[in-house]
């Protein structure tokens, strides 16, 4: 792979339960660079994400994403390709039972950091990189929808990814906290030298943050330099 980009898929086919979704594509994701993923629902959004992180598996074609070989993965590899990535789920999916930095020391105990000094040093790194620095002893249901988002990227930045992939971040987001988002995860691909894929149907978010856009159709994922006047 080249060492300029995180993302590297030639000549790929991407199948979700031996159905063919994304035929014979080519994409190139750089270090420290912000994309967004467009598509119809059903298009294969999701598929996409899921073989990158190793949900799914690469049969056809190459693919690596941080330096790993999507085709040779073995599952027991699937937990060192995420510990390179930071994941954000539009459902949030937090530790309902703890509370904010209970749900980040959880993540870096089940990653392998030991001394807890540290661990509490780095989630309050991600807390005051997020916008939380206050809000460390809340439990998630105190939290407005918004700040649990801020949460949810804070979780995904704690092992300083190479990558971050967010699934439809802002889709449960009034359009003023939707913007916030989009303003932080630029901020963090910036200050952190993290690429970011980023997956929405929000048209306005690519019009007013202008990005590099990945954009599905018909099987075929299409590369365009810049999103303003991107339709489906």
């Amino acid at each position: 792979m080249d060492n300029s980009n995180v993302i590297s898929i030639h000549a790929a086919d991407f199948f979700n339960e031996n159905n063919l979704i994304l035929n014979q594509i080519d994409l190139e994701l750089r270090k420290g660079e912000f994309a967004y993923l467009i598509g119809k629902t059903g298009g294969g959004k999701s598929t996409f994400l899921k073989t990158l992180y190793g949900e799914l598996k690469l049969q056809e074609g190459s693919g690596e994403v941080a330096g790993f070989d999507l085709r040779k993965l073995k599952r027991s590899q699937v937990p060192k390709l995420r510990r390179k990535l930071g994941i954000v789920f539009q459902d949030f999916q937090l530790l309902t039972d703890r509370n904010v930095m209970d749900n980040l020391l959880f993540v870096l105990s089940a990653t392998g950091w030991k001394d807890a000094t540290k661990m509490k040093n780095r989630a309050r790194e991600v807390l005051d990189l997020v916008g939380l620095s206050t809000k460390d002893y809340k439990m998630p249901h105190q939290l407005s929808g918004g700040e649990q988002q801020r949460l949810v990227i804070a979780r995904a930045i704690l092992n300083s990814p190479e990558l971050i992939l967010a699934d439809e971040p802002t889709g449960n987001l009034d359009p003023d906290l939707s913007e916030d988002i989009v303003k932080l995860l630029m901020e963090i691909s910036k200050e952190e030298n993290a690429s970011v894929l980023m997956a929405t149907h929000d048209f306005v978010l690519l019009e007013k943050f202008p990005a590099k856009v990945f954009k599905i159709n018909l099987g075929k994922i299409e590369s365009l330099e810049d999103s303003r006047g991107v339709r489906l």
